[in-house]
């Protein structure tokens, strides 16, 4: 049986010819996606802004300045509506009830499904969860903490496991990614709430870029040491060819399950399976031309730790043959 090979084996792409190109983009959309993120902002959830978040289920997609009329003549504050995935469905975000009393939101979110499904027939409850403001002050700490110890951790690991090199061209693409992903959610912000699932998904496509770019770094360091004379352009090449065809299958491999995810798994994983399908792309983007690329541009060298080893290990070895 002849297996599938979606990359010949002789395949031989330029990549490195084209990395001032590659740059200049990459440059424009981190520029961009900070733009977006300083001038929109992120439509952050319940999970970080604290309040009651309901999801009500209409017969039809209903208009929005009604409902936000229904619920707000109850009193409870400025209400806040996002119409989710599926355009029947609503949620309402609405303050902390001011009384402290352990059933007040309980009767909060009755008053609310009953004045809707008085003004919409055919209204229906789906579910509502509550975050105090408190809680969501940790959530928002412990989760810009959780993405920024990821990403220097893994500097950390490249700069001792290869280079510097290797250290710094992993995390200037890894803080790509990041970058993206959050423009892309600042950009889309009346589409997507951006809650613990995104953040979630911010360090799943962490680990799944630094897991491509590893497997690049290491064919890069093993060529290194194979081809000392060859350039760094003609090794990067060569380097980025060989794992070409695995970089793609398993691109696409993880693809095809998002989609599958997104088209099957409901609204309420909408957000996360976007969030992935979008890190998956830029994410291999950026092992290709971005982290292989920069070291160049960074000055590594061929076979400059190798050659230290073996200076160091004649020199061990001359001091044993002294008397």
């Amino acid at each position: 049986m002849r297996l599938l090979k979606i990359i010949p084996d002789n395949t031989n792409i330029g990549f490195v010819r084209v990395r001032h190109i590659a740059f200049a983009i990459t440059a424009l959309l981190t520029i961009a996606a900070l733009a977006l993120l300083v001038t929109r902002g992120l439509n952050l959830g319940v999970d970080f802004v604290g309040g009651v978040s309901i999801e009500e289920k209409f017969a039809s997609p209903p208009p929005l300045d009604q409902v936000r009329s229904t619920v707000n003549g109850l009193g409870f504050g400025e209400t806040t509506l996002q119409q989710l995935g599926d355009k029947n469905i609503v949620s309402i975000r609405l303050p902390l009830p001011e009384s402290t009393a352990p059933d007040a939101t309980d009767k909060m979110v009755e008053q609310v499904k009953t004045a809707l499904a008085a003004k919409f027939p055919g209204a229906t409850f789906s579910n509502y969860s509550t975050v105090s403001g408190k809680v969501s002050d940790e959530l928002i700490r412990n989760g810009v903490l959780a993405v920024f110890l990821a990403i220097v951790g893994i500097a950390i690991f490249s700069w001792f496991r290869y280079e510097w090199q290797f250290g710094v061209s992993t995390a200037v693409a890894i803080l790509h990614d990041v970058l993206m992903t959050l423009g892309f959610f600042a950009l889309f912000r009346e589409l997507f709430t951006f809650d613990l699932n995104i953040v979630a998904a911010v360090l799943t496509i962490i680990g799944y870029s630094i897991n491509d770019k590893m497997v690049i770094d290491d064919r890069i360091r093993e060529n290194m040491r194979k081809y000392r004379k060859m350039g760094m352009r003609e090794l990067i090449d060569l380097s980025v060819n060989e794992t070409l065809p695995r970089t793609v299958m398993t691109s696409l491999t993880i693809m095809l399950a998002l989609a599958a995810l997104l088209i099957w798994g409901g609204h309420v994983l909408r957000g996360f399976t976007a969030a992935m399908m979008l890190g998956i792309v830029v994410g291999t983007y950026s092992s290709i031309y971005v982290s292989s690329s920069l070291l160049i541009t960074l000055g590594l060298k061929p076979g400059v730790r190798e050659d230290k080893a073996e200076t160091s290990n004649a020199e061990r070895v001359r001091a044993k043959e002294l008397p």
